[in-house]
């Protein structure tokens, strides 16, 4: 895991975010694939709290999606963080997980030579294929493995063309 070994070979306060691919032993569904790109992000400091993992997560949500979308967080459970949390967006008619996140725990801190006492973090995980579904009304996460280059392209022009059009008024 890349944060581990950040954590241990770095001194805090750090702030990193980290592209990667993952593959996991799951159904492949229209919201689910066994192969996707994940986007970690770590936040170690002094007095880092949980109201500062929703904040940025919150603030993320807004400026990627609009300020009028619905978010919630869920507990969950992940064995590196405590609490931890799913955070879900408003979807089609109900809810679409796009990460999962939580405090670092102390235990975990501690195994890497970081003072629990002094310093605390958040970590988070978030699916790219599925905030580009929600981005771009991508209804099912197994086009953007079939080299269905026509509709992710024709949404993207779509895209681009609204934030071109915003610019120039």
């Amino acid at each position: 895991n890349v944060q581990i070994r950040l954590m241990e070979k770095q001194k805090p306060p750090m702030r990193v975010i980290i592209p990667g691919r993952v593959y996991r032993n799951e159904t492949v569904s229209a919201k689910s694939h066994c192969f996707f790109h994940q986007v970690e992000g770590l936040y170690i400091d002094k007095n880092v709290s949980f109201k500062d993992l929703k904040d940025t997560l919150y603030y993320f949500a807004k400026e990627m999606f609009g300020s009028d979308t619905k978010v919630r967080f869920r507990p969950s459970y992940f064995p590196f963080t405590e609490p931890s949390a799913e955070m879900d967006i408003s979807w089609k008619n109900g809810w679409l997980e796009i990460l999962g996140s939580g405090l670092v725990d102390p235990n975990v801190l501690k195994n890497c030579g970081i003072d629990p006492k002094e310093y605390s973090g958040f970590a988070f995980g978030m699916g790219i294929e599925r905030i580009a579904m929600l981005k771009y009304e991508v209804s099912d996460i197994r086009d953007f493995y079939k080299s269905n280059r026509y509709i992710i392209t024709k949404k993207l022009i779509r895209d681009y063309n609204s934030i071109s059009s915003k610019k120039q008024n």
